[in-house]
Formats: structure tokens, sequence, C-alpha cells
């Protein structure tokens, strides 16, 4: 069964949701889980809500103040919902969220949540279970195992491959996790290559030679001489077969390994032409690479500026060059964002992107409903209420720049590396409120936190000179 989006609620369903949405902005936490356990109940695999959901739970538990001698029921209730999972798996289902509702991160409810989820064939949602459990304690490596599992089942490769890297990285003497990130790695090239429709993937090449050509070059990293060889035996097969898709994207990534970023740009557009744009894998590949040259060019132009420092004339040029480069990585990332957007408008995430990109080039006034809609997403919400206070802030709203920032700060319980930029900008806004007390304060909390991140130290120790 597909995940369901925003776009495919009903017109009830999505009044509601819209509720539960500016219930949080409110901070009633009681109200918007009660509206979105609603909604879950009539659509268990609007995925979205439920994400968003659990963060709401979360950050109610963070708000709310710890209370002594509490003893948790979880086990009674999740032992009931267990029961109930053979009759009806998405009654049990409904029975965990309860028990969540008070207990977001309780492991035995979660890893029941992900029981029931792949009993009813919400996979996904048994994947959303096990992450948040890895919000607690990212190290736990059965946890990461049950996940990899999940993503095998899914067909996701790429994160499977991710996955057993992590446990790797853990448990260097984890052999399954080693042997398995393996198998998933060479699914993930076999998929990634349109392997998998050939009976093998020597099919797809009628030389046998170069099929262990390929072999070999797949088992070690290039020297410059044998990597001019394997391009001209790849260019080779693409003379005779023109309209091979995979020699083209062979001799996309020949070149990109061999810092031939031109060459790599245009075989990587062939062979997305041959594709007719479908492989948005080559159409990211086109533009990441065309991004990563005018990057190359900015750095060019930066040294030079630096060296020409004396050079009135030569410097006046120079920085028109940088500015017009500048201009021009901005505008490929927009471009690229918003053709994502357009492609998959409900994607949370791809709005979130494009709204940041919209910030960076400074398009502050449309960069604010992008990141908006992008506060449903609980994985891009924090960074987008933190966009949005800065672009509040460019635009002189700053009453409106410091809601967003102070309300996304109170979600945050550690001061971790989002916290202290997202209170960082919340002094400067304060700052230019003309609240210097407000100000200060916010750069004491990170000052105890950590002394050397940007100027906090030279703001919070003048203002004790100043004081004395």
């Amino acid at each position: 069964m597909a995940v369901k989006t925003e776009k495919e609620l009903t017109e009830d369903q999505r009044a509601h949701w819209l509720k539960a949405v500016a219930a949080i902005e409110l901070r009633n936490f009681g109200y918007a889980i009660s509206l979105l356990q609603g909604i879950l109940k009539q659509e268990p695999q609007f995925l979205t809500g439920r994400q968003l959901l659990r963060r709401t739970e979360v950050t109610r538990l963070k708000a709310a103040k710890k209370k002594f001698f509490n003893v948790s029921t979880a086990s009674m209730a999740v032992m009931k919902a267990q029961r109930e999972m053979k009759k009806d798996a998405k009654r049990a289902v409904e029975l965990i969220e309860k028990i969540l509702e008070d207990e977001p991160y309780n492991k035995q409810a979660n890893l029941a949540l992900k029981e029931a989820a792949v009993a009813a064939g919400w996979l996904e949602t048994a994947v959303f279970a096990l992450q948040t459990l890895l919000e607690e304690n990212a190290r736990d490596t059965k946890v990461l195992h049950e996940l990899a599992r999940l993503y095998h089942e899914l067909g996701e490769s790429e994160r499977e491959v991710e996955i057993y890297n992590r446990i790797s990285a853990i448990n260097p003497a984890d052999a399954a996790a080693m042997r398995l990130g393996k198998d998933a790695s060479a699914r993930d090239s076999m998929k990634s290559g349109g392997w998998g429709a050939a009976a093998s993937y020597r099919d797809l090449i009628k030389d046998k030679e170069a099929a262990v050509s390929l072999e070999q070059q797949s088992r070690m990293q290039l020297t410059e001489e044998s990597l001019g060889q394997q391009i001209a035996e790849t260019y080779a097969l693409h003379e005779a077969e023109p309209q091979n898709v995979d020699a083209a994207r062979r001799l996309g990534a020949l070149s990109e390994q061999k810092d031939d970023l031109d060459a790599a740009i245009a075989w990587y557009r062939y062979a997305s032409d041959l594709m007719h744009g479908s492989d948005p894998g080559l159409v990211r590949k086109i533009s990441d690479l065309g991004v990563k040259q005018t990057e190359r060019e900015i750095v060019a132009l930066e040294e030079s500026v630096a060296n020409n420092a004396g050079d009135t004339m030569m410097l006046a040029e120079k920085n028109a060059a940088l500015a017009a480069a500048k201009k021009r990585r901005a505008e490929m990332l927009i471009e690229d964002a918003r053709k994502r957007v357009e492609r998959n408008p409900t994607d949370l995430q791809f709005r979130f992107e494009l709204g940041e990109h919209l910030m960076n080039a400074g398009h502050f006034r449309e960069a604010l409903p992008e990141l908006q809609r992008a506060r449903q997403n609980p994985n891009a919400r924090l960074k987008a209420m933190n966009a949005l206070g800065r672009c509040y802030r460019e635009l002189g709203m700053f009453d409106l720049a410091a809601k967003q920032l102070e309300e996304a700060a109170r979600e945050i319980a550690t001061m971790d590396a989002t916290k202290k930029e997202i209170v960082y900008n919340l002094g400067l806004v304060y700052e230019q409120m003309g609240n210097r007390e407000k100000s200060l304060g916010c750069m004491k909390q990170i000052y105890e936190a950590d002394y050397g991140y940007k100027d906090v130290a030279t703001r919070v120790e003048s203002s004790y000179v100043a004081g004395s």
C-alpha cells in the first residue's frame, strides 16, 4: 500500500490537518495531537501526519516539567496491542499510538509499532518507528540491523548501504553488516546502471573482453594511464553502439574521475537525452557538476582578487566577474530546486531546499511561502523556522522573526549546532529591536556551551567591560 500525501486527503481531513499545524504554531499541543490522531485513524498511511504527530509529542514532552514518581504503564498496554495485532494490525497501530502520545521514545512501543506496521503492509511506517528510536540512541546496532532489513524489503539499496556502513563504523567486527552492506552496494550499482532488466550484466555488453574490463575497473582505483585506456575502450563501445546508455554514463563517470568536468557533463547530458530526461539521478548529476564548475571558478577568482589588491582597475574587473559567478551559481541552484519541486510538488523537503536557496540568493520575500510550507515537514521544521526568522529579519519584520526563532529554540532541549545558530540569530534580532538585555542573554546561553562560537565571546566579555 502506497504512502498517502497531503494532496490525497479529503477536504475534511485537509481542514483538520491545517488546524493541527496552526495549533502547533500556537503551542496547543494537546489539541494538535488529538486532530492528528483522528486523521491517522482514517488515513493510517499518511506518513507526514504521523511524523508531525511524533514531533509534536516529543516537543510537548520536552516542554513539560518532569514528574517525580511517575510509573510507566506502557508495558501492559503494549502487550494488549500485541494481542490485538494477530486479529487486526490497523487497530493495534491505533492502540500503540495512544501509548506513544505520552512516551514517544518508548522502545517497547516503537518496536511494537514496527511489528504492527509490517503486519499491515505499511513498511514506511515501520521504518519511521525505528528512526524514532535512533533519535534517542543512534548507536543501537540491533535497531540499525532491523532498519536495514526494512530498506531491503522496500528495495532502497542506497539507504540500506548507508545503514550497514553506520553499523560497521560503530562495530567494525560486525561481519554480517560488512557482508550485507557489500551485497546491498552491488544491488544499488545494478539498479542505478539499469542492469536489472538483463539476464546478466554481460548481456548488456556484446564484447566479452569489454565485460572483463569493466569488472577490473570496479575493483580498483584507476591510475592515469589505465583511466585513459578505459576511456578509449568505452568510447569504442559507444561508437559501435551510440544508443547504449550505459556506455555514455560510464564515459561520464570516467571523465569525472579524470577531473574533466566539461567532458563529464557532456557525456551525462548525452545519456540523459537518450533516456529523454527520465533518470532523475542523471539530471541531478549534470546540475551538481555545473555547480561544481562554477564553485571552482569562484575560488579561482577569489584567489586572484586577493593577489591583485594593488591593481585598482584589474581588481574592479575581477570583483565584477566574481559577483557574476556567484549570481550564476545561485541561479543554477534555484533553477534545479524549482524543477525538483515541480516534479514533486508535495515533497516538503524539496520546498525547504528551494526556500533556502532563494534566501541565500537574497530573494527573501519569494522564499517565505516555500519555508512556511516546509515547516510541516518534521525533518526540516527547525531549519525552516530558522530560515524564516532570517528572512523576516532581512525584511525588517523583527517581531515575526523573533516569534519564529523563539519557538524553534524552545523545541530543542540541548545546545547543539542547530540551536546555537537559532539562538545566535535570535540575539541579532533582539539587537535590531533595541532590546540589548535579551540579545546579550542569547549570546550568554551560547557562551556557556561554546566559547569559540562566532563572535559570541567578544560580545559577552565586552558587556562586562562596559558594565565595569
